[in-house]
């Protein structure tokens, strides 16, 4: 009678699991290439245990990219050229953290002036600040995502974020440093910045970065 018992439960938690598996393959595949997914996305469709087994089972049929620890990708595929799949920007994903723990985040740093095209630098290790907890998330080998918390809100008060990254960017300059070059790329950016967030966020600028963009 034990062995029977046995040999029911496991044979309905081998459907349960399947369940599982099947509603986050029809979730994931009905959802736009290129959207992060975490377990705890598919809370509803069974047990943690589940949901790991089957994050792991569309990993191995090809379905998602385990992009860190917990984060997965539903790859967006080259199509004109062939290349194949499109992996995630360092951006994307860190966005798509700060959604799921509901954090407002900014880049900051060498990031920034990447950005901003100006440094052709990609750090290994992304740096963002956020109102959220500190954070390392790692990417592959020696790369990262690093959230760390500040208790300045002001980088958040910013009404666009491209007036946000061109202030951050001039801060990690250093006043008296910008060349005249990083200077042009700047000023080609603040055009795409409508002039009633220009006239908003400067304030919110230090002094000599304020000065800096006057002429703009």
């Amino acid at each position: 009678m034990p062995q029977i018992c046995c040999i029911f439960v496991a044979k309905f938690m081998r459907m349960a699991n399947q369940s599982t598996y099947n509603d986050i393959k029809n979730q994931v595949e009905s959802s736009q290439r290129g959207t992060l997914f975490f377990p705890d996305t598919f809370v509803a469709f069974g047990s943690s245990d589940a949901v790991r087994s089957a994050l792991v089972r569309l990993c191995e049929n090809g379905i998602l990219i385990r992009v860190a620890q917990g984060i997965y990708y539903y790859p967006k595929i080259d199509t004109k050229w062939g290349s194949g799949i499109i992996p995630p920007s360092i951006e994307e994903i860190a966005e798509g953290i700060a959604r799921r723990d509901k954090v407002r985040i900014a880049p900051t740093g060498a990031y920034a002036l990447y950005q901003l095209g100006l440094s052709t630098q990609i750090p290994a290790n992304v740096v963002f600040i956020t109102d959220g907890s500190p954070r390392r998330v790692t990417i592959g080998k020696g790369k990262g995502i690093l959230f760390k918390h500040t208790s300045e809100m002001r980088i958040f008060a910013y009404q666009s974020q491209l007036m946000a990254l061109i202030v951050t960017a001039l801060r990690e300059i250093g006043e008296a440093k910008v060349t005249q070059e990083q200077l042009d790329i700047i000023k080609q950016h603040i055009k795409k910045v409508s002039e009633q967030d220009f006239s908003h966020d400067i304030q919110l600028a230090p002094i000599w970065v304020r000065k800096t963009l006057a002429g703009k």
